[in-house]
């Protein structure tokens, strides 16, 4: 599978003394100030919304082709083939009209109308690989995936025994054709660990017969060249498996999203939340930052993943370890540090001081 940033803004360097709440007034952006600026989004906030499954959740996998991704002693990960739905996106529910877009424009990122979910991009799979490598305990804690995309981190924890998983992504066509369907891929009792992972651990990266993977990828393609129907996966009966009823699906800007969750009673925090790939743009750390500061439980973790700078847009690592520091609300600890290709991290934060509950 290969991996490419081709964002739709300009290279540019973010003023992080710049960054503020005032950037997103009322949760919206004002972009006619200054048109060029194109690290801050384009276009209004995208209101949150919570998605619920389809009466016929068969439906969901209609002509569905996936894969599988084994990371060391880890269950078994299943998700749509990318290729395959690249070539059927025409095909497919659109309301916001991101996979015209993205195909027309090439880009993997758009910013303010399309954040990337389509894709499984590269820093998850160095977050899966760290709890491959040192274990994390899921079981019966309330887990969010922000900014989810194909969803596979939620996916590891609900498998691993977490009460709740709730996904949230930028775009509804992520959640509806994207990571719906790959919950309802992984929730099969054979896949799912009844115990923790007992003292396993695995060395190196990702764990995986490439030779197979791209076999299997070379078919697929080569399937859907000829017009040949490739393997497809039955969705499960929900009756008979209680997993996806663990499951919240939402989509939505971090400010709606943050506001739609806070209405519940009791409101909603979560012991652990984890996001990959999401500190890209600066003008969304003010965003970022209070989501997690609101719905981290006072003892909670967050594990993010990313790299070390994103080209073109400005945003990175460093440049979000120093606005953390401003705030003085998280202490962020580097848990692995990649120097293979563009430098990539896992790291987490804890509040400095537990919140009163």
């Amino acid at each position: 599978m290969s991996f490419s940033f081709n964002f739709d803004v300009h290279a540019q360097e973010t003023d992080l003394d710049n960054v503020h709440e005032n950037d997103f007034h009322d949760g919206k952006t004002d972009n006619a100030a200054n048109p060029t600026d194109n690290t801050k989004p384009a276009e209004l906030v995208k209101e949150a919304k919570e998605h619920l499954p389809p009466p016929d959740l068969h439906f969901l996998l209609v002509d569905a082709v996936s894969e599988t991704l084994q990371t060391g002693t880890l269950p078994p990960l299943h998700f749509l083939n990318e290729t395959v739905f690249e070539k059927t996106a025409s095909e497919r529910e659109d309301e916001e009209k991101i996979l015209s877009r993205t195909a027309e424009q090439r880009s993997d990122l758009i910013s303010g109308v399309y954040e990337g979910g389509l894709k499984v991009w590269e820093c998850t799979y160095d977050l899966l690989q760290l709890f491959a490598n040192n274990g994390e305990t899921f079981r019966g804690k309330r887990v969010l995936d922000l900014g989810c995309g194909a969803g596979l981190l939620g996916m590891l924890a609900l498998k691993r025994g977490a009460s709740h998983v709730h996904f949230q992504d930028y775009n509804s066509t992520v959640i509806e054709q994207v990571t719906m369907p790959n919950a309802l891929l992984n929730c099969q009792e054979d896949d799912v660990d009844s115990d923790e992972d007992k003292g396993g651990k695995c060395k190196g990266r990702i764990q995986e017969d490439n030779d197979w993977k791209n076999k299997t990828e070379d078919k697929v393609k080569q399937d859907v060249k000829d017009g040949q129907p490739p393997s497809k996966k039955r969705a499960v009966d929900p009756s008979e498996n209680p997993l996806l009823g663990r499951c919240r699906f939402f989509s939505g800007d971090w400010i709606t999203f943050l506001a739609l969750v806070m209405k519940e009673e009791p409101s909603t925090q979560y012991d652990l939340i984890l996001t990959s790939e999401t500190i890209y743009n600066a003008a969304y750390y003010p965003a970022l930052h209070d989501t997690l500061h609101t719905l981290l439980a006072p003892h909670g973790l967050v594990y993010l993943a990313t790299k070390a700078h994103y080209f073109g847009v400005g945003g990175g690592l460093h440049l979000f370890e120093k606005f953390a520091e401003q705030r003085g609300v998280f202490s962020v600890d580097h848990l692995w540090d990649v120097d293979e290709g563009l430098q990539r991290h896992v790291v987490s934060l804890r509040f400095k001081m537990s919140k009163a509950v």
